[in-house]
């Protein structure tokens, strides 16, 4: 029935008249979506929501996948040692990442009532807390009368985790990077094409944790040339937890983040998903870092200690980041005219841009928490080496400039009943000032509505931030944002968001003040365990120059994208559930005809209960006029490794993971993965560039913990 909808709704679009599907690929991908065709299953470490919430940050980060994988490892954390919710303090639930800011307040205010939980049932009697989410939480967590949280020194050196992990990753066909550069008689690239990863560390609970991480790029040297001790990159950290006094301690790499993100907000933070309820930042300031990007984390020391419902904590980074510089022929001081954020060093003007700023960091943070209200005063200071001076274009008018830089801002929060208010204000050293507010109101067991407003201005800068923006770079941004989410029956879902927004200065590629607005609707069916539906509905309409015929001032236009899925997930037995999704795109300005995209995929995932092996596999196929009309899809991947392609173009894509416990400690997995693409004789740009119409890749990776 349901492919049956798929295509009678294909057919009935008139902007898909387009698209020239081969016969057999419609009917190889109709026997696909039949639920006895092929069955798949989620892995534990992931659920739809993520997914959705991951590819929306794929999708806002201009197609820079995260290489932050800080969160599956908490995940995977608590499945091992569940949160206990009769003990568990805010900053746990928090650092939980399921719970929203009024559920955390509710849990803790029933628990306050009531006392502690003498089963998991009771969560049915908190307000908010219907089955789904009960469902969705169930695996982390855990209620006991238990006080013994096991934090003597001795226990937390002796009984924690050892985990030792390393992973090798190859695209088959080699790009032009890797061919003779004929100026200097050697490659372009300057390793081989292999990426290397290596992580050793010990984990006790949330408690304690230390370790070390290196990695290699695919092009960079290994053990040769430059780097003489193996990895382009290596990261080093040590932290500790809840030891008397001091709630947190960090030294080598950690990250830091700050209220609601308008001066400091380095761990993985969500925008605009279904997830319409969930847009508060909520995390403990300070946490270890370790995970392979080169890019968004602090070097140093970091300490927060606390008393009764006082906070404080301060840190300091001192680190070599990667930058272009140019340097003054004429004798006057070098600057730097943009930050490298690629973490990439294949080549001889990539290594010169490695670690060529200096990057000086300090700040701290005072917060006062009670059961319903908390205030916190948040600073940081950059000091650089060489000064900043970027291009002169207009829309750089008031991008950041010189060797110093400042934010300081005040959160808020309270809760009350079933509302919770919360916010920053913030200002630059220069006095340009940020603000977002936000309310939650839970006004039904089974309506929760969310706002927020934001005003940024054009002067005000910083670094490392994620705040709930439009845009990536927070500056220059006004916005209105609504969400509701309708539980009218225990089956049914209904999320819904309208965003308006508005750029008072220029923007890179559009050369004017402009506006838009987003609206997303996503009705959702899960009836049991066994079977999830959902459509999806997203629309947003925004300004971008388009000139496409070179004329001095370039136009700038309206542009549409709507886009439309419809997902299903079907459990069958213990060991097989069935994947299924269809996504249609259109994309439309005045200067060019309408834009379509389709694409489709059916999952088979198996893990059998009691077998040491599991694996799945993925069969796609996509079209789309151009890259405006690319979509983007959540890929199950290796244990802690994210894999969330964009497609455009025309063709066919299929991967294949398997995994096998070779004994109680150690697992070995596999990845294979390829696209072919359809009428293309190379694929990429630049050195990046991969003549023929198929890019492979190969994945494996090997965990042992003792």
């Amino acid at each position: 029935m349901y492919i049956i909808l798929m295509c009678c709704l294909r057919i009935s679009l008139k902007q898909f008249s387009r698209l020239n599907f081969n016969n057999s690929f419609i009917f190889f991908f109709i026997l696909l979506m039949h639920p006895f065709a092929l069955q798949a299953q989620q892995p534990e470490y992931t659920s739809s929501e993520l997914e959705q919430q991951l590819e929306s940050v794929t999708e806002n980060s201009e197609d820079n996948e995260t290489e932050d994988d800080s969160f599956i490892q908490s995940m995977r954390q608590y499945l091992k040692h569940p949160i206990n919710l009769s003990t568990a303090d805010l900053a746990t639930l928090q650092e939980l990442s399921i719970f929203s800011a009024i559920q955390i307040q509710q849990l803790i205010s029933y628990r306050n009532r009531l006392g502690i939980f003498i089963s998991i049932y009771e969560l049915q009697a908190i307000p908010s807390f219907d089955l789904r989410l009960i469902e969705k939480i169930r695996p982390y967590i855990t209620v006991s009368n238990s006080l013994n949280s096991g934090e003597e020194v001795g226990k937390r050196m002796s009984s924690g985790t050892h985990t030792l992990l390393t992973r090798v990753t190859q695209v088959i066909e080699k790009s032009k990077g890797y061919s003779i550069d004929p100026r200097s008689g050697s490659s372009f690239y300057s390793g081989s094409n292999q990426k290397y990863l290596f992580r050793c560390q010990y984990q006790f609970k949330n408690l304690l944790q230390y370790g070390i991480v290196g990695e290699k790029d695919a092009g960079e040297n290994f053990f040769n040339g430059v780097y003489k001790t193996g990895f382009d990159f290596y990261s080093a950290h040590f932290f500790v937890r809840n030891i008397g006094f001091i709630r947190s301690l960090a030294i080598g790499d950690f990250t830091v983040n700050l209220g609601q993100g308008l001066t400091q907000w380095q761990s993985l933070g969500f925008k605009k998903t279904s997830e319409v309820i969930n847009n508060k930042r909520q995390l403990a300031v300070l946490r270890p870092y370790h995970s392979a990007g080169e890019i968004i984390f602090h070097r140093g020391v970091g300490i927060t200690v606390a008393k009764n419902k006082m906070e404080a904590t301060a840190f300091v980074s001192y680190k070599k980041i990667d930058a272009n510089v140019i340097y003054d022929s004429l004798g006057k001081e070098d600057f730097i005219s943009s930050f490298q954020n690629s973490g990439l060093h294949r080549t001889s003007s990539e290594l010169i841009d490695k670690g060529a700023q200096r990057q000086l960091f300090l700040g701290g943070n005072l917060a006062y928490t009670s059961s319903r209200f908390h205030v916190g005063f948040n600073g940081v200071q950059y000091q650089f080496t060489l000064p900043i001076k970027k291009r002169s274009d207009p829309y750089n008018l008031y991008s950041i400039s010189g060797n110093k830089l400042g934010n300081y801002s005040m959160d808020y929060s309270y809760g009350y009943r079933n509302s919770h208010f919360f916010g920053e204000l913030a200002f630059s050293n220069a006095f340009d000032k940020a603000m977002i507010n936000g309310l939650i109101v839970s006004v039904d067991p089974k309506v929760d509505l969310s706002i927020l407003y934001r005003t940024i201005s054009k002067g005000y800068q910083s670094l490392y931030t994620n705040a709930f923006t439009e845009s990536t770079s927070l500056n220059n941004e006004n916005g209105f944002y609504a969400g509701i989410s309708i539980r009218p029956l225990v089956a049914w879902r209904v999320d819904a968001y309208a965003d308006f927004y508005q750029f008072p200065w220029l923007k890179y590629q559009v050369d004017v003040p402009s506006f838009g607005k987003d609206y997303l609707v996503k009705i959702l069916f899960k009836p049991n365990k066994q079977l999830e539906m959902y459509i999806r509905y997203r629309t947003e309409s925004k300004f971008k120059n388009f000139n496409v015929d070179n004329f001095i001032l370039s136009p700038v236009l309206p542009i549409l994208r709507q886009n439309i899925r419809m997902q299903i997930n079907f459990k069958t037995n213990s060991t097989f559930t069935y994947r299924n999704r269809v996504e249609m795109v259109w994309f439309s300005n005045r200067s060019s005809d309408l834009q379509t995209g389709f694409l489709i995929f059916s999952d088979c995932i198996f893990k059998p209960m009691t077998k040491r092996y599991s694996g799945g596999i993925r069969l796609q196929y996509f079209e789309t006029d151009d890259y405006n009309c690319r979509i983007y899809a959540f890929e199950n991947d290796l244990l802690y490794s994210f894999s969330i392609p964009v497609f455009y173009d025309k063709g066919f894509r299929y991967y294949l993971n398997f995994n096998y416990g070779l004994t109680k400690n150690s697992t070995l997995w596999f990845r294979w993965s390829q696209t072919i693409y359809k009428d293309k004789s190379s694929i990429g740009y630049g050195l990046d560039e991969i003549m023929g119409n198929k890019k492979s890749e190969f994945k494996v990776q090997w965990q042992f913990q003792f």
